[in-house]
């Protein structure tokens, strides 16, 4: 066993006598240790209830023989430090936590290794480090919240970034404001609606990181608590069958990734996380590669944001095993990928059905004949830009129209909620990437403000930064090189004319190349002051279409 490293021998008496010190008998001592990774905190809806999602972990991995052994990382709410300093240290977290996770299991050689994240940036920082550890590892995510119910309709989150726009143009009052704060977000659970957190969790099973019903079933369902000894259960055979990360994580494990990625329209930050954790997989992913099965990915699922549709109603009509099977049937899922319940993909689908083909529509019926997300490329994004297509409104498909530049994200935003932004205008918020941010700060504020005024069928959001999972409307991000690297998006100038065209592919700055060289040879780099963790981070870390890695 990996863990007799530290604990085997005459010369480990000092070690054993530190296990027993935490109250292990010879018996807990000698059976195979497991390391749960928990990110449970008070900071977190997503993360509040995860002490009790661990605790069945460990009933499960004790009644399969073994030892757990918890630890903890970080976590970052995305929607607590939205539109403040505080988003600049969300995405860069992850590669926080990647590094802990590995400092401790390899500090500790634990034989096998449970990851509890349920958050944006927490689940692919542990995958990642899953990666780059290789050792026996399952995930078990805290599942998502559940939707609230406000003044009759359906609600979450994302409706309360819209609402503030609603307030400011008069149409919403601060009292009904005030109320629906109390009704958007019911309880524990990652946000409802495939936004980040739960796209990466739908993401995880499809990988065969997680067992069925890891990225569906709802946070307070006790189907979860269940899953969760199950985990802890199957982590036990993984240790017993040596079945490693470099087993699952393989290409075709990757191409399953992003069938269901597009497939449920997933958020654009999928095109940061899966490349990052390819990239510790030794597996190529670029954007190229989403855009080439985008364009051989029917839309079958219409998840909110864009749609009407949530995680627990999706995880009803069969969950992503079902969506699986359904794409199948073209043949565009790897069945003989590996997976954490030690059998293939193709196993694992038998007897897995649509059961409400509303939710998950047929082949021959999709949303769109199309992925919902769309990498774009052009003189303004020579290395590419991320839209999810599948919440575009028609209307924006297609669009071209005056720049609105902003160096900043504040600036954007108030001119937004002043309504100083026009119709046909698009708005350019750069300086905000991986590097310049620092951070590549998530933008749902100046995103849903523009719902929330009635703009989004005729204003499109332009960035070097990124949006939340629960944007909608022409909201383009990711794009790169980013300014602070001298891209062209450091050229643009206010009142230049930017043309888009989504089913094109295309993103255009519509000035001459003579005109751009000029702009790009007399650029200056904008110098910001910065320290600790966030100075180390932009010396390190590359533009979005890396998936903002480090060098």
């Amino acid at each position: 066993m990996r863990s007799d490293r530290m604990k085997k021998g005459l010369e480990r008496a000092p070690h054993r006598s530190l296990f027993k010190a935490l109250g292990l008998t010879d018996r807990e001592i000698e059976q195979p240790m497991i390391g749960i990774v928990n990110s449970a905190n008070e900071v977190i809806p997503g993360h509040l209830h995860l002490h009790q999602i661990s605790e069945a972990v460990k009933a499960g991995v004790r009644m399969a023989g073994g030892t757990p052994l918890e630890f903890f990382t970080i976590g970052v709410c995305d929607g607590i430090v939205m539109g403040h300093e505080g988003m600049k240290y969300s995405l860069s977290s992850r590669e926080l936590i990647a590094d802990s996770v590995e400092s401790m299991a390899m500090a500790y050689p634990f034989d096998g290794l449970v990851l509890i994240p349920n958050c944006d940036k927490i689940i692919p920082g542990m995958l990642m480090a899953a990666a780059r550890l290789n050792i026996p590892t399952i995930v078990i995510s805290g599942g998502p919240m559940l939707s609230g119910v406000f003044q009759g309709k359906k609600t979450d989150l994302i409706k309360l970034f819209e609402y503030v726009g609603k307030v400011k143009v008069g149409t919403m009052t601060m009292e009904e404001l005030h109320e629906a704060e109390g009704c958007a977000c019911p309880g524990v659970g990652s946000c409802a609606g495939m936004f980040t957190a739960n796209s990466m969790n739908c993401l995880t099973e499809a990988l065969g990181m997680g067992l069925p019903g890891n990225g569906t079933i709802p946070a307070v369902w006790a189907e979860r608590i269940r899953l969760a000894k199950e985990a802890g259960m199957q982590v036990m055979d993984l240790v017993n069958r040596d079945l490693r990360p470099s087993d699952i994580l393989t290409a075709a494990a990757f191409e399953n990734a992003l069938r269901v990625d597009l497939a449920f329209g997933g958020s654009t930050n999928t095109t940061l996380h899966l490349p990052a954790i390819a990239k510790e997989a030794g597996i190529p992913l670029t954007l190229e590669t989403f855009n080439a099965f985008s364009d051989k990915t029917p839309h079958l699922c219409f998840m909110s944001p864009g749609g009407p549709h949530d995680l627990h109603q999706l995880h009803l009509a069969g969950g992503i095993p079902a969506l699986m099977q359904e794409l199948s049937r073209g043949g565009m899922i790897r069945q003989e990928a590996m997976t954490v319940t030690g059998k293939t993909v193709g196993e694992n689908l038998k007897g897995r059905n649509v059961l409400d083909p509303e939710i998950i529509h047929s082949l021959e019926k999709p949303y769109h004949a199309t992925g919902g997300l769309t990498v774009l490329f052009g003189n303004l994004a020579p290395e590419g830009a991320v839209v999810k297509s599948s919440a575009v409104d028609d209307t924006m498909l297609r669009h071209t129209g005056p720049a609105r530049v902003f160096d900043a994200e504040e600036p954007a935003m108030q001119a937004i909620l002043d309504g100083k932004i026009n119709k046909g205008d698009v708005v350019v918020i750069r300086y905000e990437g991986p590097k310049g941010g620092p951070g590549m700060r998530e933008m749902l504020s100046p995103t849903s403000a523009i719902v929330g005024i009635g703009r989004d069928r005729d204003v499109a959001l332009l960035t070097d930064g990124r949006f939340s999972g629960g944007s909608k409307g022409a909201a383009i991000g990711h794009i790169s090189p980013e300014a602070a690297e001298g891209g062209p998006i450091a050229a643009v100038r206010e009142g230049d004319r930017i043309e888009i065209d989504i089913p094109g592919k295309r993103l255009s700055l519509l000035i001459s190349e003579k005109e751009l060289k000029l702009r790009l040879a007399g650029w200056k780099p904008v110098k910001k002051e910065l320290k600790g963790y966030l100075k180390r981070y932009a010396a390190l870390v590359r533009s979005a279409h890396t998936g903002a890695t480090f060098e």
